[in-house]
């Protein structure tokens, strides 16, 4: 493994040595803010700078004396697991004047801070570009009360600023996705899944409330993971009279033999003439128009707590270095910038236009002009209202279009979660584009022995939240078998397939593309959906079901690194799965704090090994007295979770002892997280929206081959063998992979 003073990387030109830095939290916490400190305190020692904590938010630096507190590397460990903000935050009102901004100034430049990264929502972050301009002014003033020394103006002559979004609602446009939204989806979603299985024992109808004020995100997204009957948000308010369409959904839904109901309501819900709804009201609307038992959950500040999820860890990780980076870059004439997610890339905006755009949200909802707040929240936000309409409400029969083609949905390689997401989100959409929808259990070994049946609407209520492959699926390839496939493919008349999986799934799919030339059956629309754990599907930067696996390494790992609390001085040798592709042990050990992650992408030998037990040597001298190693399960033939474990064990003696833990098929199993349960529930009904098309355009023609993929910011549609023959690995026997990325930091 390379050693980072060896390997620089992409800002070693960059240097912060001079420059103090100070972040500070404001506003109310969310989950994944203490990632972001770490990462800003960690990246500012990097290049350099100094770096200080503010503690209490706006108040902290208006009081100044022990509130605003130099940062260690040490003194960010152990962070990352924690919920909330460990450095505080606080609502400030001396802020909002000018002389608790005059004493803010004035601690500031008594410790030559001029560069501020503040988190928070849209408020503080108003609040802190106001504060820069009038820093001059400030300054001035100080010089003419005697506080500071007159060549402080020249020295200390602006302030840079740069935002990141901590608020669970999501509610700051510019930005896909907050600091902190991720883990409160966890935390609804839990509780959704616990009250399901209740719900359907007593036949129960649930009235959940969740937050959101001025924002429906949360009742969204998580209405989508669930797939819950109804959802009601403040952008979108329901059309008058839509207490009756509300309750014929649900009769109806029971009428199929369904025994619950879930109703999802935003705590700003309004009607179209802004009547706020309630859960109650609801609640009280369902039992009075159809008898069903109701009960009301409120799930309240629990939405705020607990551990940060895996995406909300390393999202404020990026953002807290691109933070710095920004930072560094400054000029005396550079506007505030947020830091904001787009697609999967962070990215750099005018602050000052994402809060005027925040602002015209909530103007627009005021003046009732609804489709416009929808498209202001953003692509995303809009993309997930129009598929929850696609998936949760049937059309009748009579206004479905008939297309008289047959589709076939299949499962291949090994079971990833947000599978069944994916199909049950392809079968409505097929259904609802007048498809007759066929489900083949068991990939292409079920394909060829003809174990294929219509599937309906209702045949997939309730998958959403199921882990594994309730299709059943395999490993086998189509190659040995492809007669016998072509002829089920004409004996049920498929004229279209959507596969969803991993690796094997890609390489079966350039086969049926290969066999195109013999077999007319082939000549069809076939669609790949990427879904495995190990992310190392060619042309994409994102997989179905690596996020649960992410989920269930970090959450392991949080629990064996707080085992040695008591113990101390212990190192912890994981391995992860991934087979060729360092995906799940590297952005893992980033997720987890490790110390160090061996993956097949980044070679190395016994001296960076030798390296690494010094640098945990030296670390067990530290107040952090416990380390923690990733291992990818096939990065190096010879140099095995054994003989790592072996040699730490060895030349560690003495000062730590190690312990080691294979994770196995954990990192498979389980209820897939919410961004996996909406990640394929929105590729799966892109996916069939293409099938549609290409079934009129292009049908037994043999043009229509491709796999759905997510690059950088957009999703894309990549031809199979173009791919595949662009691969680097290209007629190699290694399996093509994605991640090329490593790890290196000093953990905690």
């Amino acid at each position: 493994m390379a050693q980072p003073d060896s390997k620089k990387i992409f800002f070693e030109n960059l240097s912060g040595a001079g420059k103090a830095i100070a972040v500070l939290t404001s506003g109310g916490d969310a989950q994944g803010m203490n990632a972001a400190v770490r990462a800003v305190v960690r990246m500012g020692l990097y290049v350099g700078a100094k770096v200080y904590f503010i503690h209490e938010g706006y108040q902290g630096m208006v009081d100044g004396g022990e509130n605003i507190e130099e940062a260690s590397w040490e003194s960010v460990s152990s962070m990352l697991q924690v919920g909330g903000t460990v450095i505080g935050s606080a609502r400030c009102k001396e802020f909002r004047t000018h002389e608790g901004r005059l004493k803010a100034a004035h601690n500031l430049v008594q410790r030559g801070i001029t560069n501020l990264c503040v988190i928070g929502g849209d408020g503080s972050l108003t609040g802190a570009n106001l504060f820069r301009e009038e820093w001059s002014g400030l300054l001035a003033e100080l010089v003419d009360q005697g506080l500071i020394e007159a060549d402080a103006i020249q020295k200390y002559s602006a302030l840079h600023i740069v935002g990141m979004v901590g608020s669970i609602d999501n509610d700051f446009c510019g930005t896909d996705m907050t600091i902190g939204t991720d883990s409160a989806l966890h935390r609804i979603i839990e509780v959704v899944d616990a009250i399901m299985t209740t719900a359907q024992s007593h036949q129960r109808t649930f009235v959940l409330e969740v937050m959101g004020r001025h924002c429906g995100y949360l009742a969204l997204v998580s209405a989508l993971a669930c797939g819950a009957d109804w959802v009601l948000i403040p952008e979108m308010p329901p059309e008058d009279g839509w207490e009756d369409k509300m309750c014929q959904k649900l009769s109806a839904t029971r009428s199929r033999g369904t025994r619950l109901n879930i109703i999802i309501v935003a705590e700003g819900a309004i009607d179209r003439h802004g009547k706020p709804i309630t859960s109650s009201f609801v609640k009280d609307l369902v039992v009075k128009c159809l008898g069903f038992d109701t009960r009301v959950t409120i799930l309240g500040h629990v939405q705020r707590g607990g551990t940060p999820s895996a995406f909300d860890r390393i999202l404020a990780s990026r953002m807290g270095v691109e933070a710095v980076l920004a930072l560094l870059e400054t000029t005396a004439n550079t506007p505030a910038c947020v830091v904001s997610l787009c697609g999967n890339q962070s990215v750099r905006l005018p602050l000052m236009e994402c809060v005027q755009m925040t602002q015209e949200v909530q103007k627009a909802m005021d003046e009732k002009r609804f489709e416009e707040a929808v498209k202001l929240r953003g692509r995303s936000f809009e993309n997930n209202l129009k598929t929850y309409k696609l998936l949760a409400h049937r059309k009748p029969e009579s206004e479905l279009p008939t297309s008289n083609f047959n589709v076939a949905v299949l499962n291949v390689g090994a079971p990833a979660a947000g599978m069944n997401a994916a199909v049950r989100s392809a079968v409505r959409v097929g259904i609802s584009e007048g498809h007759k929808m066929f489900a083949v259990s068991d990939g292409f070994e079920g394909l060829w022995k003809g174990q294929i049946k219509e599937i309906k609407w209702a045949d997939v209520g309730g998958w959403t939240g199921q882990g594994g492959s309730l299709l059943g699926t395999k490993r086998t390839l189509p190659a040995k078998h492809i007669d016998k496939i072509a002829e089920q493919m004409r004996k049920h008349n498929i004229n279209a397939l959507l596969i969803v999986g991993g690796f094997e799934a890609f390489e079966s799919l350039l086969q049926l593309y290969e066999a195109r030339a013999t077999y007319e059956e082939f000549c069809i629309p076939m669609c790949m959906l990427p879904a495995t754990i190990s992310n190392n599907v060619p042309g994409t930067d994102l997989s179905i079901g690596a996020d649960t696996a992410l989920n269930a390494i970090v959450e392991t790992c949080d629990r064996i690194k707080q085992s040695a609390s008591g113990t101390k001085r212990r190192v912890f040798i994981i391995e992860t799965m991934g087979g060729y592709c360092g995906y799940l042990a590297s952005v893992g050990g980033l997720a987890a704090g490790a110390d160090a992650a061996y993956i097949y992408e980044e070679p190395f030998d016994i001296r960076d090994l030798q390296a690494n037990v010094e640098h945990l040597t030296e670390k067990m001298k530290t107040s952090i007295q416990r380390g923690l190693v990733l291992r990818n399960e096939n990065c190096n033939d010879n140099y095995t979770t054994d003989f790592i474990y072996q040699l730490y064990s060895e030349e560690g003696r003495g000062v730590f002892d190690c312990r080691k833990n294979v994770l196995g098929h954990m990192q498979q199993g389980g209820a897939p997280s919410p961004f996996d349960r909406n990640f394929g529930t929105k590729i799966s009904a892109k996916a069939m929206q293409w099938v549609t098309k290409k079934l009129t355009e292009t049908f037994r023609q043999g043009k229509a081959e491709c796999l759905l993929t997510v690059r950088t910011r957009a999703v894309c549609w990549g031809c199979v063998a173009g791919l595949w023959s662009s691969s680097p690995l290209y007629n190699s026997k290694m399996r093509p992979t994605l991640f090329t990325g490593s790890l290196r930091s000093s953990g905690g």
